[in-house]
């Protein structure tokens, strides 16, 4: 991190960080670098789903549908035993309280924001990708519009996924270190 006094090991309790945030956002992206930072491990869990149900995101939406798709991520998550780590979500994750539940008791929770014309020119055709729809013939926008209170509700905080790779990266670190500094005071810390 940007501050040596910073150690994420001082702390007994919380010591990950996760990334929620709608498709195009840089989750992956961003939370490999912040994890490399930190000095961390780096999980992205669309690829645990992966592994875990050996098939591709789409494949297994297409195959078990949205309500059981949304049941797989909730479950994936809220199964996560993890610490000293960076958590890259799937952008439905926000649809399970519980599951919300559990990213926060492992740490700190970044919204990464992007704007609704960054989303479609990110992701553009979003056929073949895993990207859930609540609603038949629901429109990207749509989807887009429903998310962002959710991302809201969840966040300790929220950086600009617009910025620059470094910079947004900067930012965060600099929440994470905040957060940690300012809202972990009553954990018990371990010995130096």
């Amino acid at each position: 991190m940007d501050s040596p006094d910073f150690d994420i090991d001082r702390y007994e309790g919380a010591r990950c960080v996760s990334l929620i945030g709608m498709a195009g956002a840089g989750k992956t992206t961003l939370g490999k670098l912040l994890a490399a930072r930190l000095g961390v491990a780096h999980l992205d869990t669309d690829r645990l789903i992966e592994a875990v149900h050996g098939a591709a995101l789409q494949e297994l939406l297409d195959a078990k549908g949205c309500e059981a798709f949304l049941g797989l991520e909730a479950e994936a998550v809220r199964s996560l035993g993890v610490k000293r780590c960076v958590i890259s979500t799937g952008g439905s994750v926000v649809y399970d309280p519980d599951a919300m539940a559990k990213l926060k008791e492992l740490g700190p929770v970044a919204f990464l924001e992007i704007d609704l014309a960054t989303f479609l020119t990110r992701t553009g055709d979003l056929r073949g990708r895993g990207f859930i729809r609540t609603r038949p013939g629901q429109e990207p926008r749509e989807v887009f519009a429903e998310r962002q209170p959710l991302y809201r509700r969840y966040a300790d905080f929220t950086v600009d996924a617009c910025l620059g790779r470094e910079d947004c990266v900067a930012r965060l670190a600099g929440c994470v270190r905040e957060w940690f500094q300012t809202r972990t005071d009553d954990l018990p810390q371990t010995p130096q």
